[in-house]
């Protein structure tokens, strides 16, 4: 994703394409987790110091077989899938000294993590002997706590009546400034995600505006918002059953959505949920009479089998079995796309 300077901005990638599955922190703690086997790569465990830079690349690339990494180099050109990587090793994975020059993590690798850990959070083998404990960067009061210029004189001067020592006789100005950059970038979530709503989806294509997005086919529907419905498009028939002879079951469907779909498309199918806010181009809100056209049991299980490149839509036909995702498709197809005839309700799943 480029800006309209033409500069790259990997933040926003990552947020944008890698944060749905690996986490906003690269930990792999993310919603998708618990429905991923193999699980998502924890970018920050000791042995992704392990992994090179061109074996990254050619992952995120091509993708992994047996995994739900899906291969990116339709949608990135070979610059923004570098510059995404290295944003990976430079905010996430721990310094390994003897090959990595990112300058403000092996900073914090050699001086700051015997105290407030590999990761940030104070869990270090020192936290227990410490009082007060070391300072948990993770923790949402550091955002509100820590400004940049406190967390400098903090660095160079220490803090009183703790462990903190200054650092001014060890470290450069240049070397203080850029562990504190890496501690706010890394662990307080303070990098800067200028222009993230612009994702660029397709190669060559422009940022999806309020009037239309080209190129969005069936399968996409789910991830697709209203806005970017194409002008014409036919209805479907309603009355098309799930394929490969499948019969759904709401009922299962309904608790699968509600613990791993309803994040995005929310609990009422709206396409607000608490993650919407930071996505682009928005969750598809199943209530919108395009929706009510378009999205027939057919459309929603290869939407939810495939899941759409260049959208948070993931490929669940990964994960799950056809069964499951048939239920899916069923609970959103009575839930919310086809209420009881003359209602104007959605349809209740007990």
């Amino acid at each position: 994703m480029s800006s309209s300077d033409g500069k790259i901005n990997p933040a926003a990638i990552y947020h944008n394409y890698c944060s749905v599955c690996h986490g906003d922190k690269g930990d792999g703690n993310s919603r998708a987790r618990g429905s991923l086997n193999p699980p998502p790569r924890d970018f920050t465990s000791p042995t992704a110091s392990q992994l090179t830079r061109d074996y990254m690349i050619a992952i995120v690339k091509g993708g992994k077989a047996g995994t739900a990494m899906v291969g990116w180099q339709s949608q990135m050109n070979q610059k923004e899938i570098e510059a995404v990587v290295d944003y990976v090793r430079a905010n996430f994975m721990p310094a390994n000294i003897s090959n990595d020059m990112n300058r403000g993590r092996l900073v914090y690798a050699k001086n700051c993590s015997v105290c407030h850990g590999d990761k940030g959070d104070g869990r270090s083998r020192a936290q227990a002997s410490l009082n007060p404990p070391p300072r948990d960067f993770t923790a949402p009061a550091a955002k509100t706590d820590l400004s940049k210029e406190r967390m400098l004189k903090s660095v160079t001067y220490g803090r009183p009546e703790t462990a903190m020592a200054g650092f001014q006789t060890q470290l450069s100005a240049d070397d203080i400034n850029a562990v504190v950059d890496y501690i706010r970038s890394s662990f307080m979530g303070m990098t800067s995600i200028e222009g993230i709503s612009g994702t660029r989806h397709g190669k060559g294509s422009p940022a999806p505006g309020a009037h239309g997005m080209p190129g969005v086919g069936m399968a996409g529907a789910m991830a697709m918002s209203p806005q970017h419905t194409p002008a014409k498009s036919l209805s479907a028939d309603m009355k098309a059953p799930l394929p490969h002879s499948l019969k759904g079951d709401a009922v299962k469907g309904a608790a699968f959505y509600m613990s791993n779909c309803a994040t995005c498309h929310g609990t009422t199918g709206d396409g607000r949920g608490p993650r919407a806010y930071f996505i682009m181009p928005k969750p598809r809100n199943f209530l919108h009479p395009a929706s009510r056209q378009e999205l027939n049991r057919v459309a929603l299980f290869n939407a939810i089998s495939s899941g759409k490149l260049g959208t948070e839509m993931p490929a669940w036909d990964k994960v799950l079995t056809q069964q499951e995702i048939a239920d899916v498709a069923e609970f959103v197809f009575q839930r919310f796309i086809q209420p009881p005839a003359g209602t104007g309700k959605q349809a209740k799943i007990k």
